[in-house]
Protein backbone atom coordinates (compact mmCIF):
# COMPACT_ATOMS: atom_id res chain seq x y z
CA UNK A 1 0.00 0.00 0.00
CA UNK A 2 1.35 3.40 -0.98
CA UNK A 3 1.79 6.18 1.55
CA UNK A 4 -0.62 9.04 0.87
CA UNK A 5 1.84 11.87 1.57
CA UNK A 6 3.58 12.39 -1.78
CA UNK A 7 6.43 14.34 -0.20
CA UNK A 8 7.99 11.02 0.87
CA UNK A 9 8.52 10.16 -2.80
CA UNK A 10 10.08 13.41 -4.03
CA UNK A 11 12.96 15.67 -2.98
CA UNK A 12 11.97 19.07 -4.31
CA UNK A 13 13.44 21.24 -1.57
CA UNK A 14 15.98 23.81 -2.77
CA UNK A 15 19.57 23.18 -1.71
CA UNK A 16 19.62 26.52 0.14
CA UNK A 17 16.54 25.56 2.18
CA UNK A 18 17.84 22.03 2.72
CA UNK A 19 20.99 23.45 4.30
CA UNK A 20 18.90 25.59 6.64
CA UNK A 21 16.90 22.53 7.72
CA UNK A 22 20.13 20.58 8.26
CA UNK A 23 21.51 23.38 10.44
CA UNK A 24 18.28 23.35 12.47
CA UNK A 25 18.72 19.63 13.07
CA UNK A 26 22.35 20.15 14.09
CA UNK A 27 21.38 22.62 16.81
CA UNK A 28 17.99 21.13 17.73
CA UNK A 29 18.90 19.99 21.27
CA UNK A 30 20.01 23.55 22.10
CA UNK A 31 17.02 25.22 20.49
CA UNK A 32 14.64 22.86 22.28
CA UNK A 33 16.14 23.84 25.63
CA UNK A 34 15.98 27.53 24.67
CA UNK A 35 12.22 27.20 24.17
CA UNK A 36 11.93 25.28 27.42
CA UNK A 37 13.73 28.12 29.23
CA UNK A 38 11.48 30.76 27.64
CA UNK A 39 8.40 28.84 28.77
CA UNK A 40 9.48 27.83 32.27
CA UNK A 41 10.96 31.23 33.09
CA UNK A 42 7.67 32.83 32.08
CA UNK A 43 9.27 34.94 29.35
CA UNK A 44 7.19 33.61 26.47
CA UNK A 45 3.99 34.34 28.42
CA UNK A 46 5.16 37.89 29.17
CA UNK A 47 5.83 38.47 25.49
CA UNK A 48 2.40 37.09 24.65
CA UNK A 49 0.77 39.30 27.27
CA UNK A 50 2.46 42.36 25.71
CA UNK A 51 0.32 41.86 22.63
CA UNK A 52 0.96 43.59 19.32
CA UNK A 53 2.92 46.41 20.94
CA UNK A 54 5.56 44.01 22.14
CA UNK A 55 8.12 44.25 24.92
CA UNK A 56 11.85 44.99 25.04
CA UNK A 57 14.64 42.84 26.43
CA UNK A 58 15.17 45.49 29.11
CA UNK A 59 11.52 45.40 30.16
CA UNK A 60 11.54 41.60 30.20
CA UNK A 61 14.65 41.60 32.34
CA UNK A 62 13.19 44.05 34.84
CA UNK A 63 9.87 42.23 35.18
CA UNK A 64 11.37 38.74 35.41
CA UNK A 65 14.51 39.37 37.46
CA UNK A 66 16.61 37.67 34.78
CA UNK A 67 19.65 39.50 33.43
CA UNK A 68 19.46 41.29 30.10
CA UNK A 69 22.15 38.91 28.89
CA UNK A 70 20.06 35.85 29.76
CA UNK A 71 16.89 37.27 28.23
CA UNK A 72 18.86 38.44 25.20
CA UNK A 73 20.44 35.13 24.20
CA UNK A 74 17.11 33.34 24.54
CA UNK A 75 15.27 36.03 22.57
CA UNK A 76 17.84 36.03 19.78
CA UNK A 77 17.60 32.26 19.41
CA UNK A 78 13.81 32.49 19.43
CA UNK A 79 14.00 35.05 16.63
CA UNK A 80 16.13 32.63 14.62
CA UNK A 81 13.53 29.91 15.16
CA UNK A 82 10.58 32.13 14.23
CA UNK A 83 9.17 31.77 17.74
CA UNK A 84 9.44 35.54 18.21
CA UNK A 85 9.23 38.47 15.83
CA UNK A 86 10.16 42.15 16.12
CA UNK A 87 7.44 44.79 16.01
CA UNK A 88 8.71 46.89 13.11
CA UNK A 89 6.49 49.81 14.09
CA UNK A 90 8.21 49.96 17.46
CA UNK A 91 11.76 50.06 16.08
CA UNK A 92 13.71 53.29 16.19
CA UNK A 93 15.90 52.22 13.30
CA UNK A 94 14.75 50.20 10.30
CA UNK A 95 16.92 48.84 7.53
CA UNK A 96 20.64 49.68 7.59
CA UNK A 97 21.44 51.77 10.69
CA UNK A 98 23.45 54.92 10.29
CA UNK A 99 26.40 54.42 12.64
CA UNK A 100 27.58 57.35 14.77
CA UNK A 101 30.79 58.94 13.64
CA UNK A 102 32.37 58.77 17.05
CA UNK A 103 32.25 56.28 19.89
CA UNK A 104 32.67 56.76 23.60
CA UNK A 105 35.90 56.08 25.45
CA UNK A 106 34.79 52.61 26.43
CA UNK A 107 34.03 51.66 22.84
CA UNK A 108 30.23 51.92 23.01
CA UNK A 109 28.14 54.08 20.75
CA UNK A 110 26.67 57.20 22.31
CA UNK A 111 23.21 56.33 21.04
CA UNK A 112 23.23 52.72 22.25
CA UNK A 113 19.46 52.55 22.54
CA UNK A 114 19.15 53.03 18.79
CA UNK A 115 20.66 49.59 18.42
CA UNK A 116 18.47 47.67 20.84
CA UNK A 117 16.83 44.47 19.65
CA UNK A 118 13.45 46.18 19.49
CA UNK A 119 10.02 45.31 20.82
CA UNK A 120 9.50 41.56 20.79
CA UNK A 121 6.16 40.03 19.84
CA UNK A 122 4.98 36.43 19.74
CA UNK A 123 5.25 34.74 16.34
CA UNK A 124 2.81 32.12 15.09
CA UNK A 125 5.21 29.33 16.05
CA UNK A 126 5.48 30.83 19.52
CA UNK A 127 1.70 30.91 19.82
CA UNK A 128 1.47 27.17 19.12
CA UNK A 129 4.24 26.43 21.62
CA UNK A 130 2.38 28.41 24.26
CA UNK A 131 -1.29 27.76 23.51
CA UNK A 132 -1.74 24.60 21.42
CA UNK A 133 -2.61 21.57 23.55
CA UNK A 134 -1.08 19.06 21.13
CA UNK A 135 2.23 20.94 20.96
CA UNK A 136 2.36 21.43 24.72
CA UNK A 137 1.69 17.76 25.46
CA UNK A 138 4.35 16.68 22.96
CA UNK A 139 6.84 19.21 24.32
CA UNK A 140 6.43 18.21 27.97
CA UNK A 141 6.57 14.52 27.09
CA UNK A 142 9.79 15.00 25.11
CA UNK A 143 11.39 17.06 27.87
CA UNK A 144 10.34 15.01 30.90
CA UNK A 145 10.37 11.47 29.47
CA UNK A 146 12.56 11.36 26.36
CA UNK A 147 15.19 14.09 26.35
CA UNK A 148 17.90 12.67 28.62
CA UNK A 149 17.37 9.09 27.53
CA UNK A 150 17.54 10.00 23.83
CA UNK A 151 21.34 10.22 24.15
CA UNK A 152 21.25 6.42 24.37
CA UNK A 153 19.35 5.95 21.10
CA UNK A 154 22.31 4.41 19.26
CA UNK A 155 22.81 1.78 21.98
CA UNK A 156 19.07 1.12 21.98
CA UNK A 157 19.12 0.53 18.23
CA UNK A 158 22.10 -1.80 18.50
CA UNK A 159 20.88 -3.76 21.51
CA UNK A 160 17.11 -3.66 20.86
CA UNK A 161 16.62 -2.60 24.46
CA UNK A 162 15.39 0.72 25.89
CA UNK A 163 18.83 1.85 27.06
CA UNK A 164 17.54 5.37 27.74
CA UNK A 165 15.18 4.06 30.43
CA UNK A 166 18.12 3.87 32.83
CA UNK A 167 17.82 7.62 33.45
CA UNK A 168 14.86 6.66 35.67
CA UNK A 169 16.59 3.68 37.31
CA UNK A 170 17.84 0.23 36.47
CA UNK A 171 15.03 -1.90 37.91
CA UNK A 172 12.78 -2.14 34.85
CA UNK A 173 12.85 -3.77 31.45
CA UNK A 174 10.14 -1.45 30.05
CA UNK A 175 8.75 1.96 30.95
CA UNK A 176 5.35 0.46 31.78
CA UNK A 177 6.78 -1.30 34.82
CA UNK A 178 8.25 2.03 35.97
CA UNK A 179 5.17 4.23 35.52
CA UNK A 180 3.79 3.96 39.03
CA UNK A 181 7.15 4.98 40.54
CA UNK A 182 8.06 7.87 38.22
CA UNK A 183 8.41 11.34 39.81
CA UNK A 184 5.12 13.25 39.73
CA UNK A 185 6.12 15.67 36.97
CA UNK A 186 7.35 12.88 34.70
CA UNK A 187 4.34 10.72 35.49
CA UNK A 188 1.95 13.56 34.63
CA UNK A 189 3.72 14.23 31.32
CA UNK A 190 3.55 10.54 30.38
CA UNK A 191 -0.15 10.14 31.16
CA UNK A 192 -1.05 13.52 29.60
CA UNK A 193 0.63 12.34 26.40
CA UNK A 194 -0.97 8.91 26.50
CA UNK A 195 -4.48 10.21 27.18
CA UNK A 196 -4.28 13.09 24.72
CA UNK A 197 -3.57 10.76 21.85
CA UNK A 198 -6.40 8.35 22.63
CA UNK A 199 -9.15 10.09 24.58
CA UNK A 200 -9.95 12.57 21.79
CA UNK A 201 -11.16 9.71 19.58
CA UNK A 202 -13.41 8.11 22.22
CA UNK A 203 -16.63 9.98 21.24
CA UNK A 204 -16.36 8.64 17.69
CA UNK A 205 -15.09 5.22 18.77
CA UNK A 206 -17.86 4.39 21.24
CA UNK A 207 -20.71 4.15 18.65
CA UNK A 208 -18.54 1.89 16.48
CA UNK A 209 -17.62 -0.53 19.28
CA UNK A 210 -21.08 -0.64 20.85
CA UNK A 211 -23.11 -0.80 17.63
CA UNK A 212 -23.82 -4.49 18.30
CA UNK A 213 -24.38 -3.99 22.05
CA UNK A 214 -21.66 -6.33 23.42
CA UNK A 215 -22.41 -7.29 27.01
CA UNK A 216 -18.89 -8.44 27.92
CA UNK A 217 -15.96 -6.36 26.67
CA UNK A 218 -12.31 -7.08 27.45
CA UNK A 219 -10.12 -3.97 27.51
CA UNK A 220 -6.57 -5.24 27.04
CA UNK A 221 -4.06 -2.62 28.11
CA UNK A 222 -6.79 -0.71 29.92
CA UNK A 223 -4.32 1.59 31.67
CA UNK A 224 -6.13 4.01 34.03
CA UNK A 225 -9.66 2.80 33.08
CA UNK A 226 -10.48 5.84 30.92
CA UNK A 227 -12.06 3.70 28.18
CA UNK A 228 -13.77 1.37 30.64
CA UNK A 229 -15.39 4.27 32.48
CA UNK A 230 -16.42 5.93 29.21
CA UNK A 231 -17.93 2.60 28.12
CA UNK A 232 -19.97 2.23 31.29
CA UNK A 233 -21.30 5.76 30.87
CA UNK A 234 -22.15 5.12 27.22
CA UNK A 235 -23.78 1.70 27.64
CA UNK A 236 -25.59 0.98 30.90
CA UNK A 237 -25.52 -2.80 30.38
CA UNK A 238 -21.90 -3.50 29.48
CA UNK A 239 -19.38 -5.15 31.81
CA UNK A 240 -15.72 -4.37 31.13
CA UNK A 241 -12.76 -6.52 32.15
CA UNK A 242 -9.44 -4.69 32.13
CA UNK A 243 -6.31 -6.75 31.45
CA UNK A 244 -3.06 -4.96 32.30
CA UNK A 245 0.07 -4.97 34.43
CA UNK A 246 -0.48 -4.97 38.22
CA UNK A 247 0.64 -1.35 38.63
CA UNK A 248 -1.87 -0.19 36.04
CA UNK A 249 -4.78 -2.31 37.28
CA UNK A 250 -4.28 -0.94 40.80
CA UNK A 251 -4.72 2.61 39.50
CA UNK A 252 -7.58 1.55 37.23
CA UNK A 253 -9.42 -0.14 40.10
CA UNK A 254 -9.18 3.01 42.19
CA UNK A 255 -10.48 5.16 39.31
CA UNK A 256 -13.33 2.74 38.54
CA UNK A 257 -14.44 2.82 42.17
CA UNK A 258 -14.33 6.62 42.31
CA UNK A 259 -16.41 6.77 39.11
CA UNK A 260 -19.03 4.48 40.68
CA UNK A 261 -18.48 1.50 38.36
CA UNK A 262 -16.69 -0.98 40.61
CA UNK A 263 -19.56 -3.44 40.05
CA UNK A 264 -19.23 -3.26 36.25
CA UNK A 265 -15.46 -3.10 35.80
CA UNK A 266 -13.29 -6.04 36.83
CA UNK A 267 -9.59 -6.75 36.46
CA UNK A 268 -7.06 -9.35 35.37
CA UNK A 269 -3.54 -8.43 36.43
CA UNK A 270 -0.53 -9.75 34.55
CA UNK A 271 1.77 -9.40 31.58
CA UNK A 272 -0.21 -10.38 28.50
CA UNK A 273 2.98 -11.73 26.90
CA UNK A 274 3.66 -14.03 29.84
CA UNK A 275 2.59 -17.63 29.28
CA UNK A 276 1.19 -17.73 32.83
CA UNK A 277 -1.23 -14.88 32.14
CA UNK A 278 -4.46 -16.49 30.99
CA UNK A 279 -7.14 -14.45 29.24
CA UNK A 280 -10.68 -15.15 30.44
CA UNK A 281 -13.27 -16.40 27.98
CA UNK A 282 -16.75 -15.08 27.26
CA UNK A 283 -15.95 -11.77 25.55
CA UNK A 284 -18.40 -10.40 23.00
CA UNK A 285 -15.81 -7.78 22.06
CA UNK A 286 -12.12 -7.14 22.69
CA UNK A 287 -10.79 -3.58 22.73
CA UNK A 288 -7.17 -2.46 22.44
CA UNK A 289 -6.60 1.29 22.36
CA UNK A 290 -3.07 2.41 21.52
CA UNK A 291 -1.84 -0.85 23.03
CA UNK A 292 -0.32 -2.85 20.21
CA UNK A 293 2.18 -0.10 19.37
CA UNK A 294 3.84 -1.08 22.66
CA UNK A 295 4.98 -4.37 21.11
CA UNK A 296 7.03 -5.67 18.21
CA UNK A 297 5.26 -7.17 15.20
CA UNK A 298 6.21 -10.65 16.40
CA UNK A 299 4.80 -9.92 19.85
CA UNK A 300 1.61 -8.50 18.32
CA UNK A 301 1.01 -11.78 16.52
CA UNK A 302 1.70 -13.64 19.78
CA UNK A 303 -0.82 -11.50 21.71
CA UNK A 304 -3.47 -11.86 19.02
CA UNK A 305 -2.92 -15.62 18.96
CA UNK A 306 -3.67 -15.71 22.69
CA UNK A 307 -6.80 -13.65 22.05
CA UNK A 308 -7.75 -15.92 19.14
CA UNK A 309 -7.64 -18.95 21.44
CA UNK A 310 -9.83 -17.27 24.09
CA UNK A 311 -12.73 -15.91 21.99
CA UNK A 312 -15.43 -17.49 19.85
CA UNK A 313 -16.21 -16.88 16.18
CA UNK A 314 -18.72 -14.11 16.94
CA UNK A 315 -16.35 -11.94 18.96
CA UNK A 316 -15.32 -8.61 17.44
CA UNK A 317 -11.74 -7.50 18.05
CA UNK A 318 -11.25 -3.73 17.83
CA UNK A 319 -7.80 -2.17 17.51
CA UNK A 320 -7.47 1.61 17.74
CA UNK A 321 -4.15 3.08 16.64
CA UNK A 322 -2.81 6.28 15.07
CA UNK A 323 -1.21 4.93 11.89
CA UNK A 324 1.44 7.30 10.60
CA UNK A 325 0.78 6.61 6.92
CA UNK A 326 -2.96 7.32 7.34
CA UNK A 327 -2.62 10.84 8.73
CA UNK A 328 -4.10 13.82 6.90
CA UNK A 329 -1.30 16.23 7.73
CA UNK A 330 2.48 16.05 7.67
CA UNK A 331 2.80 17.32 11.26
CA UNK A 332 0.77 14.43 12.65
CA UNK A 333 2.85 11.87 10.74
CA UNK A 334 6.04 13.54 11.97
CA UNK A 335 4.88 13.36 15.58
CA UNK A 336 4.13 9.65 15.24
CA UNK A 337 7.48 8.94 13.58
CA UNK A 338 9.18 10.75 16.46
CA UNK A 339 7.13 8.78 18.97
CA UNK A 340 8.61 5.61 17.50
CA UNK A 341 12.01 6.79 18.75
CA UNK A 342 10.55 7.05 22.26
CA UNK A 343 9.54 3.39 22.02
CA UNK A 344 13.04 2.53 20.86
CA UNK A 345 15.08 4.26 23.56
CA UNK A 346 12.68 4.62 26.51
CA UNK A 347 9.63 2.37 26.35
CA UNK A 348 10.70 -1.10 25.33
CA UNK A 349 13.34 -1.07 22.59
CA UNK A 350 11.41 -3.01 19.95
CA UNK A 351 8.09 -1.36 19.04
CA UNK A 352 6.94 1.72 17.14
CA UNK A 353 4.01 3.56 15.62
CA UNK A 354 2.97 1.31 12.76
CA UNK A 355 1.84 1.66 9.19
CA UNK A 356 -1.59 0.37 8.27
CA UNK A 357 -0.43 -2.57 6.18
CA UNK A 358 2.20 -3.95 8.55
CA UNK A 359 -0.14 -3.86 11.55
CA UNK A 360 -2.97 -5.61 9.67
CA UNK A 361 -0.54 -8.27 8.43
CA UNK A 362 0.74 -9.00 11.97
CA UNK A 363 -2.83 -9.39 13.30
CA UNK A 364 -4.02 -11.54 10.41
CA UNK A 365 -1.01 -13.81 10.97
CA UNK A 366 -2.74 -14.88 14.20
CA UNK A 367 -5.76 -16.18 12.29
CA UNK A 368 -7.99 -13.09 12.20
CA UNK A 369 -9.24 -11.25 9.14
CA UNK A 370 -9.97 -7.55 8.78
CA UNK A 371 -13.71 -6.85 8.61
CA UNK A 372 -13.82 -3.07 8.51
CA UNK A 373 -11.40 -0.15 8.88
CA UNK A 374 -12.50 3.26 10.14
CA UNK A 375 -9.97 6.05 9.57
CA UNK A 376 -9.59 9.72 10.53
CA UNK A 377 -11.33 9.51 13.91
CA UNK A 378 -10.83 12.43 16.27
CA UNK A 379 -8.53 15.40 15.80
CA UNK A 380 -5.49 13.08 15.86
CA UNK A 381 -6.84 10.92 13.00
CA UNK A 382 -7.06 7.54 14.66
CA UNK A 383 -7.96 4.32 12.89
CA UNK A 384 -10.19 1.59 14.31
CA UNK A 385 -9.61 -1.82 12.75
CA UNK A 386 -12.31 -4.44 13.31
CA UNK A 387 -11.17 -8.08 13.11
CA UNK A 388 -12.89 -11.45 13.43
CA UNK A 389 -11.69 -15.02 13.42
CA UNK A 390 -11.32 -16.67 10.01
Amino acid sequence: MKIENKSYYTDKIRAFDAKIEAIKIAFSPMTFQAVRALIELGLLQKISDAGDEGITVQELSKSSGISEYGVGVLAEMALGMGVLKINAAGCKTLGEPELPSESTENGHFDKLNDYDLGRLVLGKIGWFLLEDNCTRVNFNFTNDICYKGAFNLIDSIKNERPEGLKVFGDKWATVYEALSTLPEREKKSWFDFDHFYSDVAFPEALPIVYAKKPRQLFDIGGNTAKWAIASCKYDSDVHVTIVDLPGQTAVAEKNAKEAGFSDRISFVSGNVLDETTKLPSGANAVWMSQFLDCFSLHQITKILTKIYNSVDDNCDVFVMEPLWDMQKFEGESYALQATSLYFTCIANGNSKMYRYGELVEAIEAAGFHLVTAHHNLGSNFYSILNFRKN
